[in-house]
């Protein structure tokens, strides 16, 4: 992995995190970074303080911060708060100027400058922009900045919308900015979105960010297939929950279990929260609700089953390291016995990494897209 980073004139050492990955290829910033540096460091130079928005690993941060500006990250990923903290700290930054809040936090209301990295998800970047209407003062900037690839026309249509008018710059190594500024006056965006789940009673809440925001996605829908169902009081964890509904079965199947449920997604964490409370109030007492970076910290063989939807994406970037750090340490969270229940795309061979980590693996189910695999914990094995 590249860690030495040049921006604006000032080097860094960022590193990506989870720190143990595997594809050592991927870096902790890009050229859209580089180009808001540049950008602002022409443009503001008297700027003195600065929000910004989905700051993967903390460069901007890092960057920022290092020039003495005060400085407050919003992001919506418990990994980049990790990783922000872990940058600042390794490049030897001062935080007294520094804050976090998570997506759902109230934003600050007086700063000379936004900025953004867009988002993968276009209804996140709207939710995102227009809670920025609500506190602006007008003709604050807000700039916004990604791969050229990565904005669209809607893009710039929701940035008109919400912030005021908006141009685009020039691109410079496959990225552009978005430049707007406010005008004044809340422009709300309909969030968090409310659905019906199919076959059920259970109406389902769900925040901007959350993968399959308007219905359920075709992938729960075949795991539903082949989630667990006993009387037992079981410890289960619903890992990468995203909206609940794994969970949410899951608990209407075993109504003794006490369930888990994980994310590095605080809107995930929240949605999941709101289902059960809305669904299932009174097994809310059973359930527990998490922002984590997979499992980490905790307890070893300490719960019963895992049941998971692994990423296959971080980011931008297509990987399967969350994928390897899911197995593995729901491989050391699991009880001796304990199982792990996966879903995942045919092509991705998650039957492989399974048998070779477990030294078992069993197909429960399959379609022409997915596989449902099983996979059991055993101390004794060699």
């Amino acid at each position: 992995m590249t860690t030495q980073a040049q921006l604006g004139d000032t080097s860094f050492t960022l590193e990506r995190f989870p720190l143990d990955q595997k594809n050592r290829s991927l870096q902790a910033w890009d050229s859209a970074d580089q180009y808001l540096v540049d950008y602002v460091t022409e443009h503001y130079p008297d700027c003195r303080s600065l929000l910004i928005f989905n700051d993967s690993f903390g460069a901007l941060s890092c960057y920022f911060s290092k020039q003495g500006l005060t400085v407050c990250s919003v992001n919506d990923s418990y990994i980049s708060h990790q990783a922000a903290a872990y940058n600042l700290a390794e490049n030897k930054i001062a935080t007294s100027n520094f804050s976090q809040l998570d997506s759902l936090s109230a934003l600050p209301e007086n700063v000379d400058l936004v900025l953004m990295k867009v988002p993968r998800t276009l209804g996140f970047m709207q939710y995102q922009l227009s809670e920025l209407s609500e506190v602006l003062a007008p003709s604050t900037p807000v700039i916004g900045a990604g791969k050229t690839k990565d904005i669209h026309n809607s893009t710039i249509k929701a940035f008109e919308h919400y912030i005021g008018e908006t141009k685009t710059s020039l691109a410079v190594k496959k990225s552009r900015l978005i430049i707007s500024q406010a005008t004044g006056g809340y422009k709300a965006a309909d969030f968090p979105v409310n659905w019906q789940l199919e076959g059920t009673d259970f109406s389902i809440s769900n925040h901007a960010n959350v993968f399959s925001r308007d219905s359920l996605d075709i992938g729960a829908r075949f795991f539903f297939n082949y989630l667990p169902q006993t009387s037992k009081t079981k410890r289960i964890i619903d890992l990468g929950c995203g909206n609940g509904v794994v969970g949410l079965m899951t608990l209407s199947r075993c109504p003794n279990a006490e369930v888990s449920f994980v994310d590095e997604s605080y809107m995930a964490v929240e949605s999941a929260r709101l289902n059960v409370e809305l669904n299932m109030e009174d097994k809310f007492e059973q359930c527990s609700f998490i922002e984590n970076d997979c499992l980490t910290g905790f307890e070893r063989e300490s719960v019963d089953i895992v049941l998971c939807n692994p990423p296959f994406h971080q980011a931008q970037a297509v990987t399967d390291h969350i994928a390897w750090q899911m197995f593995k340490q729901a491989k050391d969270t699991l009880k001796n016995g304990g199982e792990l229940r996966i879903i995942g795309n045919r092509h991705l061979d998650y039957h492989d990494k399974l048998k070779r980590m477990f030294g078992n693996c069993q197909l429960l189910g399959s379609n022409k897209k997915f596989v449902v695999l099983s996979a059991t914990k055993n101390n004794g094995m060699l």
